[in-house]
């Protein structure tokens, strides 16, 4: 196959992949437009986003599956035509609950095109040109989700919130196509679907789905102090224990865990874990600062955390370059820090902060975790070859999700806690001023007393006004607790480094049969 039609193929395939990672987020600066729009609650318009991450990662681990049963051509074309069609769904939604429905399937469809570029990737090329892959496919990963607020936001400020769904309808058929046309690198195995093993295929999709609602329910409802979710944790734990049997004793297993038994994937898996975590996590808090005490519109907020993308791209061609000639643990070392660095940075925001005082902190952290995730994905898939090699993708993937989804539950909770506590200290503060607050909230009655006529009414005004400035200064101060918490988590994370060296020359990768 000629180098231009391989480099052709690889396009089309990584801005599928793109398309599905962008719209994870791409909804994050617009939920409030979305929630006026359908006429949701508080705690419904949250799921727009949880049920497309909850089917995206059931689907991550199957493709390796599907892509055997039906080729890598009709996979894709399959999951890319849908993915369209479910995006126009998503724009005509007519209340919340369907939104949330097509938003579950247009994940799942859509989940398909994450892991397959990274395996075809991995095959088509070599030498020089599979060293570029993991930079490229590494910079596709965390700059869609980066991108997605901006995106969103841009087109709800400017059109209107359905056209982040419809904006994909052209691209959508545009991919679909040119995967029929090009795409030819290798022969689907029919027989297969007659083959799936169903109890594992369940299995796998009610522990993961019940993990994310977990993750997502909890921070709002006391986590294990809720009986539903109690309950739903011990369905999924159940669910995983019945997902294992099946990966180790089924004769056709839907997800094969082989990979795990090289130690190096292990490790990569693990190191991805916690860059999902980081990157999903920290992509999150700012727009919900930037929304919740800055008050920032969609616009506003998608020109911000734009900036991030710039540091992504320079980052990446800094990796590309060093994956060839440094020592992997030094620059995972290096990326580690650099990203604990921006993290500490980020963990003195004031209430006032805006686009310029956070232009450094997150063109450092788009800058260094390109160093991060070439290293994993080049740590994670070298040496796998065919099945195994989709297997290995898929599992790969599936982790930097899933820590995304454990790490926004995880800061939506520290920021709940957090600024509960932060308050409670201004509170008491307040209370041990003793004369000074109570005559600073009767200045500030005075002055509202100018509005209305009623005392009693503007010394509620006052009060509330006071509760105002209170509450946001706690959860700004909420907010540098959170960020430091990461950044010393990802401090921790270097006890890892040593383990992620090369394998010894001449080792075997995991038998092609093995499961």
């Amino acid at each position: 196959m000629p180098l231009s039609r391989k480099y052709l193929i690889f396009a089309v395939l990584a801005f599928g992949q793109f398309m599905a990672l962008i719209d994870i987020q791409i909804v994050a600066a617009s939920l409030n437009d979305i929630q006026a729009g359908l006429s949701a609650g508080p705690d419904e318009i949250s799921w727009v986003q949880t049920a497309y991450l909850m089917a995206e990662l059931v689907m991550i681990p199957f493709s390796a599956f599907l892509a055997q049963a039906m080729s890598t051509k009709w996979l894709f074309a399959t999951s890319a035509a849908l993915f369209t069609a479910t995006s126009i769904a998503c724009g005509l939604a007519w209340n919340i609950e369907s939104m949330i429905a097509f938003r579950a399937i247009q994940g799942f469809v859509g989940g398909a095109m994450v892991p397959t570029v990274f395996a075809v990737g991995f095959t088509i090329f070599e030498g020089k040109q599979r060293a570029l892959i993991p930079a490229i496919l590494g910079m596709v990963s965390v700059l869609a989700p980066t991108l997605g607020p901006t995106v969103g936001g841009i087109i709800t400020e400017t059109i209107d919130w359905r056209w982040i769904f419809f904006i994909n309808i052209a691209p959508g058929i545009a991919v679909t196509a040119l995967a029929i046309w090009l795409v030819d690198i290798d022969r689907a195995d029919t027989r297969m679907f007659g083959k799936i093993d169903w109890s594992h295929l369940v299995a796998m999709a009610v522990a993961l789905a019940g993990l994310e609602y977990v993750l997502e329910e909890g921070p709002r409802h006391d986590w294990f102090g809720d009986p539903q979710i109690v309950m739903v944790a011990w369905i999924a734990l159940v669910a995983f224990g019945l997902f294992l049997e099946r990966s180790f004793y089924s004769k056709n297993p839907i997800v094969r865990l082989s990979p795990f038994r090289r130690p190096t994937f292990v490790f990569a898996c693990v190191f991805n874990l916690v860059i999902g975590f980081g990157i999903y996590s920290s992509t999150y808090l700012l727009p919900v600062f930037l929304g919740r005490v800055r008050d920032f519109n969609s616009l506003q907020i998608g020109t911000t955390v734009f900036v991030v993308g710039g540091g992504q791209l320079i980052g990446t061609l800094i990796a590309a370059s060093a994956s060839q000639r440094v020592d992997r643990r030094i620059t995972i070392a290096i990326g580690l820090l650099g990203f604990a660095g921006s993290l500490w940075m980020t963990s003195h925001i004031s209430a006032e902060w805006g686009f310029g005082e956070l232009l450094l902190p997150q063109f450092v952290r788009g800058l260094f975790v390109m160093l991060c995730i070439v290293s994993s994905v080049n740590m994670a898939l070298t040496g796998f070859m065919g099945p195994e090699l989709r297997s290995a993708s898929g599992l790969f993937n599936l982790m930097r999700n899933l820590g995304g989804a454990i790490g926004i539950a995880t800061v939506n909770t520290w920021l709940q806690d957090n600024s509960r506590i932060q308050a409670s200290r201004f509170g008491e503060a307040l209370g041990a001023s003793g004369r000074s607050a109570q005559d600073g909230i009767a200045d500030l009655a005075r002055r509202f007393a100018a509005i209305t006529p009623d005392p009693d009414h503007a010394l509620l005004m006052a009060q509330a006004a006071i509760g105002r400035v209170v509450g946001r200064q706690a959860l700004t101060v909420a907010f540098d607790d959170v960020f430091r918490l990461m950044a010393l988590m990802f401090l921790a994370a270097l006890v890892m480094v040593p383990f992620c060296g090369a394998p010894p020359p001449g080792a075997a990768p995991p038998p092609p049969d093995a499961h």
